[in-house]
């Protein structure tokens, strides 16, 4: 690729070189720290480590944790203000808003002068020239409770290339970002149709179980029509039941729920929802299930191989005959209630809020099948060797798409910092496309959620 014609160093940035005719500012030299409240009338936006500033209510399929229902604390922020996550900024979690809205109280919001615009900011900011001063900007403890604030933050120098090449540094990216997200969605399609393929497995064995040619009877139930004639189609509340004990006090391991099962959360970090009081919250044992049913759309339900205490809001259960119950095999079953969106049928609340919640009544009358349990077992066996074939295939795509984000990344830092000049480039007609998977990791606000049914 072509270069500038002449470079100079910039001690402030390791002495790294950039075009001679750009200037450098520190951002208290292009940016203000703004804080307007009361402001609740206004959407809600959130930011996204490889989407920036973006409307929550267009990602609510991607929610990981709940909003907070005092929104007067909550800070404006108007088109071309810079938004920055303060606990996740050195991981890239920022970005120049196009929207109109409010923001967590937590959160920087600066409001930008007229010396960048604000397609060419949006690029600059989350690149990782910016990044890595975020990073050694930010105050904490190892690598990841980092807190960023503005009396550090100020300081950073920011590039400043002439008005026309931000333009066209705007147009090039655009352009060559939309052709490699259009290679990332290409691969984004084959995991949605492996997905697809695993859940259909999983729905195939746990219904109608492994052995064909097997008699089927008819059942009456909304998520499936028969089953085979020697199995059992029983209520849940048969053959589990919900547990609360709150364990009293704190010191325990918590607990969280996630689509890959339970964790234990590094509450040392500080990061994603928190509490004030981890006394309050209730004992999960080995053995035992641990379900969100509050949030029926990005919920999911785990088994849980370790002590510890998880939100008393959480549904916690297990199983009345140990005996005869392959644990393995009811959380399949369970899992299925979410991937096929059944207990969101089952659920009342309010959805656009992300609280769609499954009442108790209506989890401990939801109808499972039963087989015997040694076909149970080999249900779990004959899942897990078809799945892992799946799981296999997966990776290997999902190579190809990390390998196109880094280079994406890379692109970007390049051109924004004038490695590569692309003031010549003739940009052809092209259809624009965004990067539509998001992490999920930082997003959320730090509440607790209050159950309405009581257990």
């Amino acid at each position: 690729m072509k270069r500038y014609e002449a470079y100079k160093a910039v001690q402030p940035l390791w002495n790294m070189t950039f075009p001679k005719h750009w200037e450098v500012f520190p951002l208290y030299s292009i940016a203000k720290e703004k804080s307007i409240c009361n402001c609740t009338e206004l959407e809600l936006l959130s930011v996204y480590l490889d989407a920036g500033v973006v409307p929550f209510s267009k990602r609510t399929e991607k929610r990981t944790n709940a909003t907070s229902k005092d929104l007067s604390k909550y800070q404006r922020v108007d088109p071309g203000d810079f938004v920055l996550n303060n606990q996740q900024a050195w991981r890239g979690s920022v970005g120049v808003s196009k929207h109109t809205g409010i923001t967590s109280p937590a959160y920087i919001v600066l409001s930008m002068n007229d010396q960048l615009t604000t397609e060419y900011a949006n690029y600059l900011f989350r690149s990782a020239i910016m990044v890595d001063q975020y990073l050694v900007r930010s105050k904490g403890v190892g690598s990841i409770q980092r807190n960023l604030y503005w009396q550090e933050l100020k300081c950073a120098s920011v590039l400043v290339p002439p008005r026309d090449e931000q333009d066209q540094i705007v147009r090039y990216l655009d352009w060559q970002v939309s052709k490699i997200n259009h290679l990332i969605h290409g691969y984004q399609k084959q995991i949605n149709l492996l997905d697809e393929r695993k859940t259909t497995v999983i729905n195939q064995a746990v219904t109608r179980g492994i052995h064909a040619d097997v008699e089927m009877q008819a059942v009456e139930a909304n998520w499936v029509k028969e089953i085979p004639a020697h199995w059992q189609f029983n209520k849940v509340k048969q053959h589990f039941e919900i547990k609360k004990r709150i364990a009293g006090k704190e010191g325990y391991d918590v607990i969280s729920i996630t689509q890959q099962g339970l964790k234990v959360k590094d509450i040392a970090s500080n990061e994603g929802q928190m509490a004030a009081n981890y006394s309050k919250y209730q004992f999960v044992y080995p053995g035992d299930y641990a379900m969100n049913h509050m949030d029926l759309l990005t919920g999911f339900i785990g088994l849980s191989d370790f002590f510890g205490v998880t939100s008393p809001d959480y549904r916690v259960f297990s199983a009345i005959d140990v005996e005869r119950t392959d644990l393995k095999y009811f959380l399949y079953v369970f899992q299925l209630g979410y991937k096929r969106k059944i207990f969101y049928g089952l659920g009342r609340g309010a959805a656009n809020k992300g609280r769609w919640r499954m009442p108790a009544i209506n989890f401990k009358n939801y109808d499972i099948p039963v087989p015997p349990i040694e076909e149970q077992r080999e249900i779990v066996e004959y899942i897990e060797q078809e799945t892992e074939k799946i799981d296999l295939l997966k990776k290997e795509v999902e190579k190809h798409i990390e390998y196109l984000r880094e280079y994406r990344t890379r692109l970007i830092s390049d051109v924004v910092t004038g490695q590569i000049d692309v003031r010549d480039v003739v940009i052809p007609e092209y259809t624009p496309e965004e990067d539509t998977e998001i992490d999920t990791d930082d997003t959320g606000e730090d509440v607790e959620e209050v159950a309405e049914d009581a257990e």
